[in-house]
């Protein structure tokens, strides 16, 4: 019994951590620090103290077979690069609860790659999941008067749902022979790599990390450095999320970690209308309640599915 609560602490503090860092990830975002920025220092500061770590204590887990190299450099790019500068490019242009909710879709975009790529059978529930989960976005776009969010933020949401769909999948196979911290930190290397070079670090924008920052919204009349928030943002709504994830899936089901999973999108919500005053119509609300119900079916029909 107390393992379980054990387990559900750790989830649910690994949520609230990732939540409360979209808020905070935000208001570096709409200062000078692009998305791509953002993502290079995350990735690098992730990788740093990560790497340190595995190389001090568990550096043969590091080590990749021919087999497993070229997933994970997939990996570092679709599931870490890619997944955390879309997300930082939609919740720059939408509201932080709309944009992780798109990217929750994940599990909907993985049963349709199942099934019609892979041609597996999947439970009928993908079909009421799908239904559901558009149905609800449509409520929330209300693209019948034109669309009430951000193209490009919604176009990069989707991408970044996608992404994250990737992420599950090549995860799930490096799983089968590499534990999820050196998956994790070779992920977060091969994106600062990548990064490195698409964004030489020499011409970085050093000055904005000095810079004075508003914390916007219900907490505008205050500002903190630019160091600080980013020094957050790798620290506590990176490693120390992750960590908290990892060690609550040690204790808890899959289904169960899932449910959790749930809670990120609703915090991040409940956060960024406290906070931002980032409110949603009547009908936006209901229309966040249909993508939950779809992403949950989809997501239980995705433990139901086959392996092989």
């Amino acid at each position: 019994m107390f393992t379980r609560l054990r387990g559900e602490i750790y989830l649910f503090l690994g949520a609230f951590l990732f939540a409360f860092n979209g808020i905070i990830s935000k208001i570096v975002l709409l200062d000078e620090i692009s998305a791509w920025r953002l993502t290079q220092i995350r990735t690098g500061g992730a990788f740093l103290i990560l790497f340190s770590f595995y190389i001090i204590f568990r550096r043969h887990e590091l080590k990749p077979t021919k087999q497993e190299l070229p997933w994970l450099l997939l990996f570092g790019v679709v599931g870490v690069t890619l997944v955390q500068a879309l997300y930082f490019v939609a919740i720059s242009r939408m509201y932080v609860g709309i944009a992780l909710l798109i990217e929750f879709t994940a599990p909907i975009w993985i049963l349709l790659f199942l099934r019609f790529v892979l041609k597996k059978h999947v439970p009928r529930g993908l079909w009421y999941a799908i239904a559901l989960a558009f149905a609800g976005l449509l409520m929330i776009t209300q693209i019948w008067s034109g669309l009430s969010v951000d193209q490009i933020g919604l176009i990069a949401a989707f991408l970044d749902a996608l992404a994250l769909a990737g992420y599950f999948l090549i995860g799930d196979l490096l799983g089968k022979t590499k534990s999820s911290g050196a998956i994790a930190t070779w992920g977060f290397g091969v994106a600062s790599l990548v990064l490195f070079f698409a964004l030489p670090i020499w011409n970085f924008p050093v000055a904005a990390l000095s810079n004075e920052m508003s914390l916007l919204g219900r907490f505008e009349s205050y500002s903190l450095p630019g160091w600080a928030l980013v020094l957050w943002i790798v620290v506590m709504g990176t490693i120390a999320p992750y960590l908290f994830v990892l060690a609550g899936l040690k204790l808890m089901s899959a289904s169960t970690a899932s449910i959790f999973g749930m809670i990120e999108p609703v915090l991040a919500g409940i956060f960024a209308w406290w906070w931002l005053n980032e409110s949603l119509t009547t009908i936006q609300l209901i229309g966040c309640l249909v993508v939950l119900v779809g992403i949950s079916i989809a997501d239980r029909a995705r433990q139901h599915t086959p392996k092989s």
